[in-house]
């Protein structure tokens, strides 16, 4: 009898033991991170695996925070649904603050980018005044596209194209642009020079509007905001998101956050 109630006992502490096991593990902290997965270099997919240069950033944000890192591609357009409604913890992918300054609780502007215009490499164009009269290509919900409509910072260039048009993704863009349906493409200057490497596409000089990316939070989300900021900049610190940038972007260091 004794000895049945010690094995009972036993057994009861090891479910007991278990249980708090999985507790622990049902509690460890994710970071949910939204992108867009046709944004290279900053987010895409090589190898059937994301990668690109704010997915590194943000995987070695939760190493070292011991977070599990969960990153998730989503439509651009249903972007702040996935941040209001908590699916993604923030979007982290060459996100531009300005124009956006109240929409976010935001990081620290962290990259330096420009809006510039991308051609063939055949075109005859050299300047943004030589645009007048083609059609242009441009991703929808982003800075250049409200720059280049009615009311914006370019509208007067916006004004003078035969069309402006509006695609769901740069990949969709530089194709209309590779195929001739377009003329130009008006794009981040990071996106711009990975697309060019190739030869088939040049940047015109000139640039359409300058601006800084960020980390956008939920409104009223400081506590992550800063944890996620502190350790960004600690990876400025040491050394490690320099070498992140130079994998990217051929040796350069793009990081203005925590200099």
């Amino acid at each position: 009898m004794f000895k049945s109630i010690v094995t009972a006992v036993f057994t009861l502490l090891l479910c007991s033991a278990f249980l708090c096991g999985c507790g622990k593990q049902s509690k460890e902290k994710t970071f949910t991170v939204g992108f867009d997965a046709d944004f290279k270099p900053y987010g895409y997919v090589e190898n059937d695996t994301y990668t690109g240069f704010d997915i590194d950033l943000a995987r070695e944000v939760a190493k070292r925070n011991n977070w599990k890192l969960v990153l998730k591609a989503i439509n651009w357009d249903a972007k702040d649904m996935e941040l209001n409604t908590g699916a993604i913890d923030c979007i982290w992918n060459g996100f531009t603050i300005n124009g956006r300054e109240n929409a976010y609780t935001w990081s620290s502007p962290y990259v330096d980018n420009s809006q510039v215009v991308m051609v063939r490499k055949d075109s005859k164009v050299q300047k943004l005044s030589e645009l007048a009269g083609l059609v242009v290509a441009v991703q929808t919900d982003t800075p250049v596209l409200k720059a280049l409509r009615k009311g914006g910072k370019r509208a007067d260039l916006g004004s003078k194209f035969k069309k402006l048009v509006v695609s769901p993704n740069y990949n969709n863009a530089v194709m209309e642009l590779e195929a001739g349906s377009v003329d130009a493409v008006a794009l981040d200057i990071g996106v711009a020079q990975e697309k060019s490497k190739d030869g088939k596409f040049r940047i015109l000089e000139e640039v359409v509007i300058t601006e800084k990316y960020g980390i956008g939070f939920r409104k009223g989300n400081t506590a992550l905001r800063d944890q996620v900021e502190s350790t960004l900049k600690a990876m400025v610190s040491d050394g490690t998101a320099a070498k992140i940038s130079a994998k990217y972007f051929n040796g350069r260091d793009c990081l203005i956050i925590g200099k």
